[in-house]
Parts: structure tokens; C-alpha cells; sequence
């Protein structure tokens, strides 16, 4: 098990700090009051760089996160001091793609509450207990999609086919750059 990398905990903050997904896999912060402090902390920490355009690293707490930022969302992934920080942002870029995707690249923060259980799901598909799964953004939004389907019966007026058409167009536009 110890060569296996592990994910402490996967968060999607707003402009302001706030939660809008969450997932820990660790008892690393064992109270929600600890949960927070670490979010603000971390927030905080990062609110005033750029990770815009390609995923920042840092070291914080005794843990590795690794960030990426679009519009009013922040996105934070978490491992131990000892982790490849490599697999930590491919972790990181498979989330933050497979929104993309699943929201049809109108990622914001209104949008992503609106589908909140695709996150949710999205969250699921990536990383299960603290191990990765699975890291290409087309292939989890295809997952999440046809679970969206098989569940609730809408996938926010979306088609599979239509879902899948975006995440085939998404992938071509990445493998063309």
C-alpha cells in the first residue's frame, strides 16, 4: 500500500473561500472545525497567485497541493509531503477537464452548484479512498454521465450522446494543440 499514491483530500473552493465540493480521504483533519481552518488556511495561502493558466504547487502544512484556479473557482488537491507531485497535479487536471466537460466549459461557480451531484460523482470517479482511479478527463465524464443517466434519469438536459460529443470534442481539441 505504501507504494501506492494517495490523495488526502480533493477541494473546490469559491472566490471566497467557501466550500463547493469536498472530499477527504484521510483523517488528517479529524473535526470539521480542522477541515475549515485547513480550507481558509490554505485559501488564503494561495488566493493571491495565479493559477490560471497551468496548476501551482506548494508546500503547506506538511502536505503537498497542488492548485489550479478558473474563474471563481478554485481547485485544490492534497497528498502527504512524501507524494509525486506529478500524479497530484495529473489528479488535479483530470478533475478540473472533466468539469470542464461536464459543464460544457461554463465553469463557474453558479454552474457547478446547479450540478453539483456531477461534481459529486466526478469526485467519485477520480479517486476512491484516497486512490486514484482514473485521471483522463473524457473517460470520468463519460462515467459520470451514464451513471447521471442510469440514476436520476436527466443529466441537466443533456443526452449521453450530446455529453459524449463534447467530452469526443474536448479530447480532439487537446490532442490537435
Amino acid at each position: 500500500m505504501a507504494a501506492c499514491p494517495l490523495v488526502k483530500n480533493v477541494l473546490l473552493l469559491d472566490s471566497d473561500g467557501r466550500r463547493v465540493a469536498v472530499k477527504y480521504y484521510t483523517d488528517d483533519w479529524p473535526t470539521l472545525a480542522a477541515k475549515l481552518a485547513f480550507e481558509k488556511s490554505v485559501f488564503t495561502k494561495t488566493q493571491k497567485t495565479n493559477a490560471r493558466s497551468e496548476a501551482e504547487i506548494i508546500m503547506f502544512d506538511n502536505h503537498i497541493v497542488v492548485y489550479k484556479f478558473i474563474q471563481d473557482l478554485h481547485f485544490y488537491v492534497t497528498g502527504g509531503d512524501d507524494e509525486n507531485e506529478l500524479i497530484l497535479a495529473t489528479v488535479l487536471q483530470g478533475f478540473f477537464d472533466a468539469v470542464g466537460l461536464l459543464l460544457r466549459n461554463n465553469v463557474d461557480k453558479r454552474a457547478a452548484l446547479d450540478n453539483l451531484d456531477l461534481i459529486l460523482l466526478c469526485l467519485d470517479e477520480i479517486v476512491d479512498g484516497g486512490i486514484v482511479l482514473e485521471t483522463e478527463a473524457s473517460v470520468i465524464a463519460g462515467k459520470v454521465a451514464s451513471n447521471a443517466l442510469d440514476g436520476s434519469g436527466s443529466f441537466s438536459e443533456q443526452t449521453i450522446s450530446q455529453a459524449l460529443a463534447t467530452a469526443r470534442e474536448h479530447l480532439a481539441r487537446s490532442l490537435l494543440k
